[in-house]
């Protein structure tokens, strides 16, 4: 199996903590040039020393940019790719904040579309013309499981992520035949900042202390516990790999099993 990413540069968005970073090492770790996205620059320095480099020549760099500022990131993107073509995007951006529908403020909606549409489109339509010259081409969206089936208390979050996974959806579609794919990886429960986010606000909701909260969601998981960053990021990795070069267009779910649908 040809997982072999040796000469391939990688934008990892998100990739200063959580699945963002697990998914740089992972990527690193098969030959990838790196570059680091999010907003700490301080933090970012550090973290792209510490990556993985087997390969000889292989070297790793980062961009300090808010996804949220959509013009500064296509600036800062449209420089990278200028001095070195993206042939590996990763979207991966944290959540909206927990929350009904019911009741959510427009400008909730308005964030989270630019904050995870937008600055995904902003993204891929950087880097494609690169991936073009290239002929290689990999964008993985990290998203939810929620595009399958709605979460309950999440919802601006169930709304952005379905609308993000109908673009990617299409976007496939329209960039195969030029040897670029386009997929989602789809987390359930993962041992990261977020869900203890949502664990916090599940609790002061609900009256029930953290441990009960914990104890029910992982009583909701097969595989009785939750993800670690590393495995999400191994599926990220093979989706980036010269192995998957026929699957484009799909949603995979990297849930222990608690995604219940099909």
């Amino acid at each position: 199996m040809d997982l072999d990413l040796t000469g391939k540069h990688a934008l990892v968005c998100g990739a200063s903590q959580g699945i963002g970073l697990a998914a740089a090492r992972a990527l690193a770790a098969l030959g990838a040039n790196v570059t680091l996205l999010a907003r700490r620059e301080d933090i970012l320095r550090e973290l792209a020393g510490q990556l993985p480099a087997p390969r000889e020549g292989q070297s790793h760099g980062w961009i300090a940019a808010d996804s949220a500022d959509t013009d500064a990131l296509r600036a800062k993107v449209e420089a990278l790719v200028a001095a070195k073509p993206v042939h590996i995007l990763v979207n991966n951006s944290g959540g909206p904040p927990p929350g009904t529908v019911h009741g959510a403020q427009i400008a909730a909606f308005e964030a989270a579309y630019r904050q995870h549409l937008i600055a995904n489109h902003v993204l891929a339509e950087a880097v494609i013309p690169g991936m073009e010259r290239d002929g290689y081409g990999r964008i993985v969206n990290v998203i939810s499981t929620s595009v399958k089936e709605p979460l309950q208390g999440l919802g601006v979050s169930n709304t952005t992520r379905w609308a993000v996974a109908s673009w990617a959806k299409t976007l496939a579609t329209e960039v195969a035949a030029k040897g670029i794919t386009v997929n989602n990886v789809l987390p359930g429960s993962t041992e990261t900042p977020r869900i203890e986010q949502i664990i916090g606000n599940t609790a002061s909701k609900t009256g029930r202390s953290r441990e009960e909260v914990f104890e029910k969601m992982v009583g909701e998981i097969p595989m009785r516990r939750f993800a670690r960053p590393e495995e999400t990021a191994a599926a990220i990795a093979f989706l980036c790999s010269p192995a998957a070069s026929y699957i484009t267009g799909v949603n995979l779910p990297v849930d222990g099993g608690r995604t219940r649908s099909l």
